[in-house]
């Protein structure tokens, strides 16, 4: 009999480690200040130095001088073999106006995104049917030495 409470023990153990290994994990990645930690920053009085050292610097910027700071923070969840899928995103704009002041502060869900396509450029190659090692190979000796030792 208790040869028999053991492999029971047992079972159960390892249908409880089946169970939890395929649990859904959350990981978080990024930074978004919370709604508390914004109350201290004024429309139209703090400057960049001053939201910096309230909230800390940026995940990423606009690309003008005077552009827009983006906290950007997304929540993800890993489920097994599956593709992790985001459930979560927010993020935090503020702009500066170009006496260098807060000028608007936005925030924005994953509800509130968008798809936006790119656009993608290719060259193609104007050689048909002509490989790039022969390209390579039938450009030696079609050079003037002169060009490359000082010659005119």
């Amino acid at each position: 009999m208790r040869l028999s409470q053991i492999m029971k023990s047992v079972a159960v153990l390892a249908s409880v480690f089946v169970l939890s290994a395929c649990a859904a994990t959350y990981q978080n990645h990024g930074f978004v200040p919370s709604d508390d930690e914004m109350l201290d920053i004024i429309v139209g009085v703090d400057t960049k130095k001053s939201v910096e050292s309230a909230v800390g610097k940026p995940t990423s910027s606009g690309v003008l001088e005077d552009g827009a700071w983006y906290y950007v923070g997304s929540k993800f969840k890993h489920y097994a073999y599956k593709k992790p899928q985001e459930i979560d995103r927010q993020v935090l704009a503020i702009s500066f106006g170009k006496s260098g002041r807060v000028s608007n502060i936005e925030r924005f869900s994953l509800e509130d995104g968008r798809v936006v396509t790119l656009s993608r450029r290719v060259t193609d190659s104007n050689i048909k049917g002509v490989s790039f090692i022969r390209q390579l190979l039938g450009s030696f000796g079609r050079f003037n030495a002169g060009d490359f030792l000082g010659g005119g």
